[in-house]
């Protein structure tokens, strides 16, 4: 139940940060290019690769983990745990998988959005 505390409230914090971080940039620089959700997405792939590389192995990454990586860097963008993920497969030389990983979660992920918008325009 702590855990999933951790998360829950990490999550908050990390998705109010990117709506605030949002409307700011949206607000300051408005050229029509997402720049906003590129930062963030970089941004946490940063944070995660940090917070991994810093705490993984420690005694202190048991609410890291759950409350910063899950929860904070899953609310403010899932892009950083893609990222990683990405990551641990080309460390573990799974490389027909990172293709695969890769491929399904850009193409797939942009071929549904693009459904999604079609559904609900009908």
């Amino acid at each position: 139940m702590k855990e999933f505390l951790l998360v829950a409230i990490g999550g908050m914090v990390g998705a109010s940060l990117r709506y605030l971080i949002s409307l700011t940039l949206a607000q300051a620089v408005n050229t029509g290019f997402p720049l906003a959700t590129l930062l963030i997405n970089l941004s946490g792939c940063l944070f995660i690769g940090l917070l991994y590389g810093n705490f993984s192995g420690t005694t202190q990454f048991s609410w890291i983990q759950p409350f910063l990586m899950i929860g904070l860097l899953g609310g403010f963008t899932t892009f950083s745990s893609f990222s990683l993920e990405s990551i641990h497969l080309l460390q573990s030389g799974a490389i027909g998988n990172l293709i695969v990983y890769l491929l399904a979660s850009n193409l797939g992920g942009l071929s549904l959005a693009w459904l999604g918008i079609q559904w609900a325009a009908k």
